[in-house]
């Protein structure tokens, strides 16, 4: 192949490399790499999961979409058939796109770029007349035998009668003649969707800001969603692996993990974990490959559409969800948790940090009912509770905290826990006096009275 400043140099198809390198000394030459272009459709098989599981791989550079099934799922055919090509050029590739009954039909059309949809069966014989034969794929010696017949396009092929085509030529163009009219079927193999996905993607250059790494990342993990769609699974984390150039001091892969409050296979979501995690990554070599892993799916049931036509993450119940996952990239996954009730009296010990998960298809976790909270909870509690109790002067007797506290509630006796009393850095025996209190400055407070002094341990919403 040659691009457009060689080919108006003279550098066509078929040239020899002397004879290019005549025309044009200054030709840049690269070969062709039939290994990644493999690659690179087994992962634009993946991302075709978005639309149709029924997908077929046709080396080297077909990709066949059954997609009758999908067509009021995404608004019809022309919409289905414009989103298909316009995702399919946001990869980072060209497409030549056709859509027709047949699947050979199809590969036809698009072989000669013509990209207008063919709905019915009867108009297959028009639109195919007017293609040329070189989207036949026949040999050297067929095309010089039809030409001895007067044949110039397949229009004259498809006039010819059938038995003395087969006679003439064998019987492969008079059965793909019947295949792309739907006279005969063409069963087509399915493509077989990996169980564990792993994609790598060699970058064109090497890339040392990692901000730049967004691009081929998005494309990595619209096929990871569209491997997911055929799963019917979600995931909670997946993991980005970033290889560094070779040199004389090879450096380990940079990961990059990325972990969600739900599982979830919506790109949007997963696409702005990735573009927040990137902003705080510091590569420590330049990056020549990249592979995204998503080893541990999760199963993720269907949803139910708004009953008012909202579309969103907020109408969907995902916006709970979306704002943990975009504080855990922005802060740091262990700086944002959730907490956990524990049978335990003294507060310290009440709760514990966990991860932030939420169930799949829930969107809040799930709440006991109100009368085993007041049975567990006997007195009110805030909702942030200091590190450690904060020592608060007293002044003829009362609590000081920007000036003079006023007791609303109280007292609330919590006493003992004398089982762990010997235990290193565990909280032990207690004997403290609970009360609510108003600040000067109308917060909300809770603060408790021990043989040594008032303390300041939470604040009320």
């Amino acid at each position: 192949m040659a691009d457009d400043v060689a080919a108006a140099s003279g550098v066509l198809p078929g040239l020899r490399l002397a004879e290019a390198w005549g025309l044009l000394p200054a030709l840049a030459i690269q070969e062709r790499a039939a290994a990644r272009e493999q690659a690179a459709l087994a992962r634009l098989a993946c991302w075709a999961g978005t639309f149709t599981s029924e997908v077929c791989v046709l080396p080297p550079q077909t990709l066949l979409l059954e997609v009758s099934g999908s067509l009021r799922l995404f608004g019809g055919t022309a919409l289905l058939f414009e989103r298909i090509v316009r995702a399919c050029a946001e990869q980072g590739f060209a497409p030549r796109a056709a859509l027709a009954p047949t699947p050979l039909a199809a590969q036809w059309l698009a072989l000669a770029g013509d990209a207008k949809p063919c709905l019915v069966s009867a108009q297959l014989p028009h639109r195919l007349a007017r293609l040329p034969l070189t989207v036949l794929g026949l040999s050297a010696q067929q095309q010089l035998r039809l030409a001895s017949f007067g044949v110039r396009s397949l229009a004259d092929v498809l006039r010819l009668p059938r038995a003395g085509l087969t006679r003439r030529l064998g019987s492969g163009l008079a059965t793909d003649l019947a295949r792309a009219l739907g006279e005969l079927p063409d069963p087509r193999p399915r493509f077989v969707f990996p169980e564990r996905f792993v994609e790598r993607l060699e970058l064109p250059v090497r890339v040392e800001n990692a901000m730049a790494i967004g691009f081929a990342g998005r494309c990595l993990i619209d096929a990871l969603c569209g491997w997911l769609a055929v799963r019917g699974a979600g995931v909670s984390e997946c993991f980005f692996e970033f290889d560094h150039e070779r040199g004389v001091r090879q450096r380990p892969a940079t990961v990059l993990a990325l972990g969600f409050a739900a599982a979830t296979r919506s790109a949007g979501r997963i696409r702005r974990v990735f573009g927040e995690r990137l902003q705080g990554l510091a590569l420590p070599a330049a990056v020549e490959r990249i592979t995204l892993r998503a080893e541990a799916p999760a199963a993720l049931p269907s949803r139910t559409g708004s009953l008012f036509g909202q579309q969103g993450e907020s109408a969907g119940g995902d916006s709970l969800a979306a704002l943990v996952e975009g504080l855990q990239a922005r802060l740091g996954s262990g700086r944002v948790h959730a907490l956990s009730v524990l049978a335990e009296h003294r507060p310290e010990n009440a709760s514990r940090a966990i991860p932030p998960r939420l169930p799949a298809g829930e969107k809040f976790p799930a709440r006991r009912p109100a009368a085993v909270q007041r049975d567990a909870l006997p007195g009110p509690r805030p909702l942030w509770l200091l590190a450690r109790p904060q020592i608060l002067r007293e002044v003829a007797g009362r609590p000081q905290c920007g000036g003079p506290l006023r007791l609303l509630a109280g007292p609330e006796r919590i006493e003992s826990g004398w089982w762990d009393e010997a235990e290193r850095g565990a909280l032990g025996d207690v004997r403290r006096d609970y009360f609510v209190a108003v600040s000067p400055r109308a917060e909300w407070l809770w603060v408790f009275r021990s043989q040594i002094g008032w303390f300041l341990h939470g604040v009320f919403a």
